[in-house]
């Protein structure tokens, strides 16, 4: 990649938000220069003065919950139309659930499709293993034969049973404990009995089993302040950790929005579309620390799927703006926790996530003023669906560096 310059930028991560340049060679941040003295040479130098005074450059975003559909669905994405989201939307690194066709359950088949993905050469793209076989519920995937080297040569960051959770107690704690064992966390979707009942019981099972828990896509007040209390009490050093992430459509869409698309159709997604009330609780657990990331949930359908009642937006492509445009009193570094600082903490993706010298140069340019109004047939997804079709948004991915513009390139 040779020696490039950002020059004359506002930079924004979790930890800073200051004017200044950064300088990078061979893709590892190597210089960041919060004045115009001491700026190395370069062999490409890009200036922020030729984005307009609203751009900014923070780290690329890392996204905790994706579905790519590959294999088995082509017909819904791609891993290459999927990739092209991403690198839209701003993401850079990309956690794919394993509900795919066969379903990802085996270190040598999360393997080809990370080098698949590799080979595109778009995104990181690091796949889930399922916690049972087939994700059928009945006896433990590949991971308790594994090795945490083996886990790791295959790509593998976190494990989860997706929508299906595990019904059987004694195998879902089970198969925590191999994750504990495997040093990943485990992915719930508290799907089964509803969300909050299974947000306690998969965290009252966590709890027994030790390790990491990471809730998916909470939309509950009521699961929310579960998760605040049960992190309010956890003593220390108990062995047990406690994450969670909220998604795009659910911190910027209601229950309305569902209705207005089509409950059983087009509005249709797990969990559903909540109320205001629900929306606004999200919103508070974001601001104090109890929500500790935003994931997509990208789940991209085709038009045919959709209108059978098919679950899931589209939601590489609007994820900052839409996020953007509902938690502007946040402010931009909250903002940047949320979507990359912590997504990489929670992942153990310790070269990613922040601007700072050593770390890698994922790096997205955003103009925070610009507005847009969302026109899915524009997507480079395959999935059209989204609860933003037509709505004005504030905050736009301008281009990311190091796999591809979004736009205007580099």
């Amino acid at each position: 990649m040779g020696k490039i310059l950002f020059k004359n930028f506002r930079i924004v991560d979790a930890d800073t938000d200051f004017f200044g340049s950064v300088f990078i060679e061979n893709n590892i941040i190597k210089k960041i220069v919060k004045n115009t003295n001491n700026i190395p040479e370069a062999d490409i130098t890009i200036d922020g003065r030729g984005f307009g005074s609203s751009a900014v450059l923070m780290p690329a975003f890392i996204d905790l919950h994706a579905h790519f559909r590959e294999p088995g669905f082509p017909h819904k994405e791609t891993l290459e139309s999927a990739a092209l989201a991403a690198v839209a939307g701003g993401y850079a690194t990309v956690v794919c659930m394993a509900n795919t066709n066969p379903v990802t359950d085996t270190a040598e088949k999360a393997r080809a499709l990370k080098a698949r993905s590799d080979a595109l050469g778009l995104i990181d793209l690091y796949p889930v293993l399922s916690l049972t076989k087939n994700m059928e519920g009945r006896e433990l995937s590949e991971i308790k034969n594994l090795t945490i080297k083996e886990l790791a040569a295959a790509g593998v960051l976190m494990l989860s049973e997706d929508g299906k959770d595990v019904e059987d107690d004694a195998l879902f704690i089970a198969a925590m404990g191999e994750a504990k064992r495997l040093g990943v966390p485990v992915s719930c979707h508290c799907d089964l009995g509803g969300e909050n009942d299974a947000t306690r019981r998969a965290i009252e099972l966590g709890k027994k089993a030790g390790g990491h828990i990471h809730i998916a896509h909470v939309s509950t007040k009521e699961a929310v302040d579960f998760i605040r209390l049960t992190k309010k009490s956890l003593p220390a050093n108990s062995g047990f950790t406690l994450t969670c992430e909220a998604t795009p459509h659910h911190i910027a869409a209601t229950e309305e929005d569902a209705h207005r698309m089509g409950d059983k159709t087009f509005g249709r997604v797990n969990p559903s579309l909540r109320s205001e009330a629900d929306r606004q609780a999200i919103i508070a657990a974001l601001r104090d620390g109890t929500i500790d990331a935003i994931a997509t949930d990208h789940a991209p359908h085709s038009e045919a799927d959709k209108a059978a009642g098919s679950p899931g937006f589209t939601g590489l492509e609007t994820a900052f703006a839409a996020c953007h445009s509902h938690l502007a009193d946040i402010g931009l570094r909250r903002l940047s926790a949320l979507m990359s600082a912590n997504p990489a903490r929670i992942l153990g993706l310790h070269d990613r996530g922040r601007i700072a010298e050593g770390l890698r140069a994922d790096l997205v340019i955003v103009d925070t003023e610009a507005t847009w109004k969302v026109a899915p047939d524009k997507f480079k997804s395959r999935g059209k669906c989204s609860p933003f079709a037509g709505k004005e948004l504030r905050g736009k991915v301008v281009a990311i560096h190091p796999f591809l513009s979004a736009q205007s390139g580099f």
